[in-house]
C-alpha cells in the first residue's frame, strides 16, 4: 500500500509539471496585432488560423493533463481514506 501511494505521488507531481509546461508553451504563442488599414491576404489568414489552432491544441493537452492530475490526486485521497478504516 505504501509503494502504491509513493508511485501515485510521483505520478501526480510528474503530471502536474507536464501540465504546467504545456500551459507555458500555450501561453508563449502570440499573435501580432493587425491594423484596420492593413490588407490581409490568404497567407496572413492562414498564419493566424494556424497559430490559433496550435494554441488550442496545446491548451487542450494541458487541460487533459490537469484533469489527469486531479484524478490521480482523488485516487490518492481515496486510498488514504480506505487505509484509515
Amino acid at each position: 500500500m505504501i509503494a502504491l501511494t509513493i508511485i501515485l505521488d510521483a505520478l501526480i507531481i510528474l503530471v502536474m509539471l507536464l501540465s504546467a509546461f504545456l500551459w507555458f508553451l500555450a501561453s508563449r504563442s502570440r499573435l501580432r496585432r493587425i491594423s484596420r488599414h492593413e490588407v490581409l491576404d490568404y497567407a496572413d489568414i492562414n498564419r493566424i488560423v494556424t497559430a490559433v489552432n496550435r494554441a488550442q491544441i496545446l491548451n487542450s493537452r494541458a487541460a487533459f493533463m490537469t484533469a489527469l492530475a486531479a484524478l490521480l490526486a482523488a485516487f490518492r485521497v481515496m486510498i488514504d481514506l480506505w487505509a484509515m478504516k
